[in-house]
Order: C-alpha cells, then structure tokens, then sequence
C-alpha cells in the first residue's frame, strides 16, 4: 500500500523512471519539434512515442496540475517531458503531443 502513496510525488516518479533509463528531460522548441533541454538535435512526431503519462495535483490548490510524459524517440533517447495541466498549459507542448498521439491512432487502426 505504501508504495501507491510514493508513487503519487513527482520526485518519486521521475527518481524510479531515471532508474529505468528515462533519463532525457525534453521540451518543446519555438519551431514545434521535441528536443533535449539545451540539446540540438529535434523529434517530429511521428518520431516519438509516449510511453506512459502521469497526472499530479496540488495538495493546496488545483490549480497546481500538472502532467508527465514518459517519452522514447525513434533514435533510442529515453527521456520524459512535463507540462502544467489546464488553463496553465504550453499550448506548444499540448499540440506536439496532440499530433504523437493522433499518429499512434492511426498506427493502431493500420494494425487491424
């Protein structure tokens, strides 16, 4: 039981995912393309694939969403990429990953 209630703090999260080698942090560029924080090279979505997502709420106030991706890249990068949750979101983040998603879909559908 303890181990659901760790597991519902993002430090937590992101300290057992590292261990499990999702160690890139990612973020969104100006130009819409998934990259390293302070890296070069960048994913376009149909180059990257999310994993796993969790969700985390402020204890004090709601507005304190958040929400983390478990991300890997075509090319091997394992890594994760967060965003605020709700009106405080990047709208930059939510629309790459609106469109990894959207292709995931269609990749399903193909499978049928």
């Amino acid at each position: 039981m303890q181990d659901k209630i760790e597991e519902r703090s993002l430090v937590n999260v992101l300290n057992r995912l590292h261990k499990d080698g999702y160690k890139t942090d990612f973020q969104v560029s100006e130009a819409g393309g998934l990259c390293t924080m302070g890296g070069t090279e960048e994913f376009k979505p149909d180059q990257v694939r999310i994993i796993d997502h969790y969700r985390f709420e402020g204890e004090s106030n709601p507005d304190d969403m958040s929400i983390l991706y478990v991300i890997e890249t075509q090319s091997g990068l394992k890594g994760t990429l967060s965003n605020s949750y709700g009106p405080y979101a990047d709208e930059n983040v939510d629309t790459f990953l609106k469109q990894v998603e959207d292709l995931g879909k269609n990749l399903d559908k193909k499978d049928k």
